[in-house]
């Protein structure tokens, strides 16, 4: 029998990317249709071509980064809102909803790392992380 991993472990362990809803070689803008809304953050580094107009302005390093980036993320999200573009709308959110997560894993683990790979992918120790993100993650 094979060594068995902690209950709680990452996502991509075992992602089965045939059963994933979202497709890279899929214009979402041209064919709504096939998006899927998914829970969390998921599809956001795939859907084109919102990963491309939305992610470049994605950044949540410091308190003033997050502030501008989320200030020109969710003026793409009131602007898709506004030509009825659900999928790109979705997105955006999607986007302010990433940065906020990614930014309080760095200020909750040191280097961001939630588990340790070296370990089991066993949890680590929470409260090792910045205060610096924290602050992003707040914006």
């Amino acid at each position: 029998m094979g060594k068995r991993l902690p209950k709680e472990t990452p996502s991509y362990l075992n992602f089965d990317e045939e059963a994933y809803s979202w497709k890279p070689d899929v214009d979402y803008k041209k064919h709504p249709e096939v998006y899927r809304v998914g829970k969390g953050e998921q599809g956001v580094l795939i859907c084109e071509p919102y990963k491309s107009e939305v992610g470049q302005f994605w950044r949540f390093k410091t308190e003033a980064v997050a502030e501008e980036s989320s200030n020109k993320i969710y003026e793409l999200f009131l602007s898709y809102l506004e030509r009825q573009d659900f999928v790109g709308a979705d997105m955006a959110r999607k986007y302010l909803q990433m940065g906020f997560t990614r930014a309080r894993r760095y200020a909750n683990y040191k280097g961001g790392k939630k588990y340790d790979k070296e370990n089991d992918y066993q949890p680590l120790q929470k409260g090792t992380g910045q205060q610096e993100k924290a602050d992003a993650a707040a914006v």
